[in-house]
């Protein structure tokens, strides 16, 4: 689960990272009352959206000329006035794709005096099973980009969870960063904080990107990007309120609620398969033969009827979906219990486009009767090279 910029530094804020006023509205009358309760006199007018790239995006609405969805602004009239042209625009940045995601959120925060950018990220090294920060002095990159071109400007700093952030470690980050004075010495707060917020509420991610040393020689967390594992919000209550459903995808939305494993995609051939391996192979075979996969879906092992109906059921309700395919290895999942919850979804909301089944595996010979006795225009398939030339010839 993502949240907001706004949202991830009050978590931080929490735990003792250093951020700068600010105060997050919905509506652009909003705008000089919150502008008023900062300190001034610069002020930095951020679009809230779960993407990158913000401050390089274009709004659709304003034009080719159209500034960023991150602006400055040096007077209470000029964040009023970048409130208007943000706020239910849609912004289009190398994250969002084509389609942008329109602006509901805006956060206006009090300005800061940069010395230097720098980048810092929290996430779980699996080369050595340990959460471990991703440290460079190349803040407000694009951090692809910097271990594409200079990977030697990244250093991790793997963490013992035994011991935690120690001493050696804040000392390994400031000489990374190059840091002194007052600097290395919000280092001993800092990354410890960090590092007890990630690891207290089950972050997936975060990054810091710029965290800046200001002309003062303070550092402050200036951008803050916080993702969570799904798996572990059912005992943080209060991140889960932070959840911002405007943000999600409809679809993702319903399948969460079925515990199913669902991402959109662009294609428009639609998957429902049991076993993330399976999911992706299927996937590519619908790409090797010339078609694009609509959605990845995996209903897992053990789903009910009510679950795979549940899961056809989100599938046919993308528009994009021209073909349907079913791709079942029945191991603990029963191939009768997927057919019959195919046969109850297609009778429930009907079947509109080229539906192939193919099942395997456990009860496969009376999930296959069960399709071929329903009256529905199903057509079987013998294995997934089969499948998957059937579904794309059926949709040409």
């Amino acid at each position: 689960m993502n949240i907001h910029e706004y949202q991830a530094k009050q978590v931080l804020k929490g735990f003792g990272a250093p951020v700068a006023e600010g105060v997050a509205i919905t509506k652009a009358s909003e705008a000089e009352a919150a502008a008023k309760q900062l300190p001034g006199p610069l002020y930095v007018v951020k679009s809230q959206i779960h993407a990158g790239g913000r401050g390089k995006g274009k709004f659709k609405e304003l034009g080719a000329e159209a500034k960023g969805g991150v602006r400055l602004a040096k007077t209470v009239e000029d964040v009023v006035k970048n409130a208007n042209e943000m706020l239910g625009n849609t912004l289009v940045t190398a994250q969002t794709g084509d389609a942008g995601k329109q602006v509901n959120r805006l956060y206006i925060e009090d300005g800061a005096d940069i010395a230097r950018e720098l980048y810092l990220s929290l996430l779980v090294d699996r080369s050595v099973g340990r959460v471990a920060f991703v440290v460079s002095t190349e803040g407000g990159m694009d951090i692809e980009a910097v271990a594409h071109d200079t990977p030697e400007k990244i250093i991790t700093v793997a963490i013992d969870p035994a011991t935690g952030v120690t001493d050696a470690d804040v000392a390994k980050i400031n000489a990374a960063y190059g840091l002194d004075g007052a600097a290395t010495a919000d280092g001993q707060t800092l990354f410890p904080a960090l590092y007890k917020a990630f690891t207290e509420k089950d972050m997936a991610l975060l990054e810091v990107n710029p965290l800046i040393v200001m002309t003062d020689g303070h550092l402050r967390v200036l951008d803050a990007k916080v993702s969570f594992d799904g798996n572990a919000l059912f005992r943080h209550d209060d991140m889960k309120a932070l959840r911002d459903e405007t943000e999600e995808d409809a679809k993702e939305i319903e399948a969460s609620k079925w515990d199913l494993a669902y991402v959109a995609l662009d294609g428009n051939i639609g998957c429902m398969v049991n076993g993330a391996g399976l999911a992706m192979a299927t996937m590519d075979i619908i790409k090797l033969y010339g078609k694009e996969p609509a959605n990845f879906c995996d209903v897992g092992g053990g789903a009910s009827k009510e679950k795979v109906a549940a899961a056809f059921k989100i599938i046919t309700a993308d528009p994009k979906v021209q073909g349907i395919l079913v791709n079942i290895f029945g191991g603990i999942m029963k191939c009768d219990v997927i057919a019959e919850g195919v046969v109850a979804a297609v009778k429930e909301v009907g079947l509109q486009v080229p539906l192939v089944v193919r099942l395997e595996g456990t009860n496969v010979d009376l999930g296959k009767r069960i399709l071929n006795e329903s009256g529905l225009a199903i057509t079987a398939a013998d294995d997934l090279d089969d499948a998957a030339q059937k579904i794309v010839a059926a949709i040409g």
